[in-house]
């Protein structure tokens, strides 16, 4: 049996820009993506701790120590900017592999892994 567990977290980044005329995705700085394992194009789901609003999307990779967290497209009107979110991307995985899976959970600090 397959099941969906978490594979990486980054906790309580903020939003540092919200652009609605790009086409869709979140951009987030490259340290940030290295630092959880998640690349570009993955699906990651979102959850915004000021309004509520959980959300889902794909990556794009941000310039490196730019501490950015751009949300794009339609995720645009659901964070404001300064905004603090949760960013999660999951794995299907083999039951007995999910047992003793340590997911990569970051907390950064002004959207700089310390």
């Amino acid at each position: 049996m397959m099941i969906e567990v978490l594979k990486s977290k980054l906790h309580c980044v903020q939003v540092t820009e919200a652009n609605l005329n790009y086409m869709g995705s979140v951009t987030i700085d490259e340290d940030l993506m290295d630092a959880v394992g998640i690349i570009a194009g993955e699906r990651v789901y979102i959850v915004n701790n000021n309004n509520g609003e959980r959300f889902d999307t794909y990556v794009i990779k941000g310039q490196r120590g730019s501490g950015c967290v751009c949300l794009n497209g339609a995720a645009a009107r659901k964070v404001q900017v300064g905004d603090t979110v949760i960013i999660m991307s999951y794995a299907m995985m083999d039951f007995e592999e999910a047992k003793t899976f340590k997911p990569r959970v970051v907390f950064p600090q002004n959207n700089r892994v310390v």
